[in-house]
C-alpha cells in the first residue's frame, strides 16, 4: 500500500513487454536459428505479452487524467500463450521450426544454475524459474481510460521485426557500425 505522501501517483503493471528490440521473441528467433533442438524449461509457463507502443500509449493518454490518480493499471495484449507457444511462433515468423524439449523441474533448475555461471546475461535464471511459476497474465478487463483499445498482438507486430521486415530494420547495420 502507498503511504498518501500528497504526490499523485499511478501504476503500471505490464505483462512481459514485446517489441523490436525486446529480449524474449527475438531471444527465441536467435536460438531457433542456431539449434534444432531446445531444451526449454517452463514450457507451460503463461505470458500475455503487451506491445511496447500499447504500453507507451496507456501511459500518455492517463497523464492529464485526474481519474488516473492513485490507480493500478494491468497492461497486457489480447492473448495468453504458453512459453513453448511463444518459442514456436518466433521460429514459424522466421521460417525455422526447432524442436521443443520441455524440462521436467529439475532440469531446468540444473540448466538455470550453469547459465547463471556463464559470462554475461543468463538466459535463465532460478528467479526467473520461481517468477513463471506464476502466469504473468491480466486479472480482469482493460480500463477504458487507457485508450488503447485492441491491443497489437505478436501475430500482427512479430513478424515484422522478427524477419527484419519492417521499415527501421534496414537501419540496423548502421546502429551496428556506430557502437563500435
Amino acid at each position: 500500500m502507498i503511504r498518501d505522501s500528497g504526490l499523485d501517483w499511478t501504476i503500471f503493471r505490464s505483462s512481459v513487454v514485446f517489441g523490436p528490440e525486446d529480449n524474449l521473441l527475438n531471444q527465441f528467433a536467435f536460438l531457433e536459428r542456431l539449434f534444432p533442438v531446445i531444451p526449454l524449461a517452463c514450457a507451460d509457463a503463461q505470458f500475455q505479452l503487451v506491445f511496447v507502443g500499447d504500453v507507451a500509449k496507456a501511459i500518455v493518454n492517463v497523464l492529464d487524467l485526474g481519474a488516473a490518480n492513485s490507480m493500478t493499471y494491468e497492461l497486457a495484449g489480447p492473448h495468453v500463450y504458453t512459453l513453448a507457444e511463444l518459442v514456436r511462433f518466433s521460429g514459424a515468423a522466421i521460417g525455422k521450426h526447432s524442436r521443443i524439449v520441455k524440462l521436467p523441474d529439475s532440469l531446468s533448475r540444473l540448466q538455470a544454475m550453469t547459465m547463471e555461471m556463464a559470462p554475461g546475461e543468463p538466459l535463465i535464471s532460478r528467479d526467473n524459474l520461481d517468477s513463471m511459476k506464476t502466469p504473468n497474465i491480466a486479472s480482469g478487463p482493460r480500463a477504458p481510460e487507457l485508450g488503447i483499445g485492441e491491443p497489437a498482438s505478436i501475430e500482427a507486430i512479430g513478424p515484422l521485426y522478427l524477419t527484419g521486415n519492417s521499415p527501421r530494420s534496414r537501419f540496423s547495420g548502421f546502429r551496428a557500425t556506430a557502437h563500435r
